[in-house]
C-alpha cells in the first residue's frame, strides 16, 4: 500500500471530474443531456482502451461473468449521469455538487434493504443527519413564493433523482465486484450508456459549435483518465482512507462556479453542504475504525490459531 499516492490519484481524480462537469455545464445550452452522455461516454472509450492495453489487459479485461449485471448497472448508470447533466444545466455548480453528495448516504439504506448489510443505529443516524443537510439545500427551490425559479426547482428534483440512480449503480457494482475485474466494470459502463445515449436521437440532438464540440469530447477524456485515476487511487490505499478526499470537489466546485460561472452560493446552500459533509465524513470514519478493528481482531484469531 502507498497512501499517499492513492491520496494523491484521488484528489487528481476529483479535479478532473469538477472539469468535465463544468465543461458539460458550459455546453449544457447547446446540446440536450442525453446528447452529453454520449460525448461523455463514447470519447472515454479510447482512453479505458488504452489504459488496459498499458495494462496488458486488452485481451481479457473486458470479459464478463455477468452480463446482465453489467446491463442493470449501465441502465441506472446512465440515468444517473442523464439526470445530473440535466440539473447542470439548471443549477449553479455548487449546488450540484452538494446535493450529488446524497448519493453515497442512499447507498447505506439501499445496501442494507437490497444486499442485507448490518446498518446500526451510528451510520442511520449520520446518514439521516446527512439528508437533514440535503433537505437544506434543496429548501429555497421548493419554497412557494413568487420569486421561486421553476427551472432551478426542476433542476433539483433531476439531482436528487440522479442522486438516487447513482447510489442504486453503486449498489448493482458492489455485486459485480464479486465476480468482475474492475477493468471490465469501467469498459462495459461506458459501452453500454454510449449505446443508452443513441436512444435519445428521437428526442432531437442539436449540431453543437466548436467550441461547445471541443469542450464535450474534452469532457469525454477526462472523464476516461478521471476514471482511471480513481480506481488506481484504490489500489494504492484503503477506500475509508481516499473517501473523504470526495468532499474537495465542493471547495473546486465553489472556486469554479464563482470565477467560471458567477455563481455565489448562498448561506443555506454552503450550511447544508457542511452538514452533509459532516454526515459523510462521520460515516467513513466509523467505518476506517471497525475496519480496522476487524482487522486487529483477525490478528488476534490468527497467533492465538498458530499457537
Amino acid at each position: 500500500m502507498q497512501p499517499l499516492r492513492g491520496i494523491s490519484y484521488k484528489i487528481v481524480s476529483v479535479m478532473i471530474f469538477v472539469a468535465m462537469s463544468s465543461l458539460i455545464k458550459a455546453a449544457s445550452g447547446e446540446v440536450p443531456p442525453g446528447q452529453a452522455v454520449f460525448f461523455r461516454s463514447f470519447f472515454a472509450l479510447p482512453i479505458i482502451v488504452g489504459w488496459l492495453a498499458m495494462r496488458h489487459e486488452l485481451r481479457d479485461g473486458w470479459k464478463t461473468a455477468n452480463p446482465m449485471g453489467h446491463v442493470w448497472r449501465g441502465l441506472v448508470g446512465t440515468s444517473a449521469m442523464g439526470l445530473g447533466f440535466a440539473g447542470l444545466g439548471l443549477l449553479p455548480l455548487p449546488e450540484v455538487t452538494a446535493i450529488g453528495y446524497a448519493a453515497p448516504l442512499l447507498v447505506v439504506i439501499f445496501a442494507a434493504m437490497f444486499l442485507n448489510e448490518e446498518v446500526r443505529a451510528f451510520r442511520l443516524s449520520a446518514v439521516a443527519l446527512g439528508l437533514i443537510g440535503v433537505l437544506i439545500v434543496l429548501s429555497p427551490r421548493f419554497s412557494i413564493s413568487a420569486q421561486t425559479d421553476h427551472a432551478q426547482t426542476l433542476g433539483a428534483v433531476l439531482m436528487l433523482m440522479g442522486a438516487v440512480c447513482a447510489a442504486l449503480a453503486q449498489v448493482f457494482v458492489r455485486k459485480l465486484v464479486f465476480t468482475e475485474d474492475t477493468a471490465a466494470i469501467v469498459f462495459w459502463f461506458s459501452v453500454t450508456a454510449t449505446c443508452l445515449s443513441l436512444l435519445t436521437l428521437p428526442w432531437g440532438w442539436a449540431v453543437p459549435s466548436l467550441s461547445a464540440w471541443v469542450m464535450l469530447v474534452m469532457a469525454g477524456l477526462l472523464g476516461g483518465i478521471g476514471q482511471i485515476f480513481l480506481t488506481s487511487s484504490y489500489r494504492f490505499a484503503d477506500a475509508s482512507l481516499v473517501a473523504p478526499f470526495d468532499y474537495t470537489s465542493m471547495i473546486l466546485a465553489l472556486i469554479v462556479g464563482y470565477f467560471v460561472f458567477d455563481e455565489v452560493p448562498t448561506v443555506t446552500m454552503i450550511v447544508g453542504a457542511t452538514i452533509v459533509i459532516a454526515a459523510g465524513v462521520m460515516i467513513i470514519l466509523r467505518e476506517r475504525h471497525l475496519g480496522l478493528k476487524r482487522a486487529r481482531q483477525r490478528k488476534v484469531t490468527g497467533t492465538v490459531g498458530h499457537n
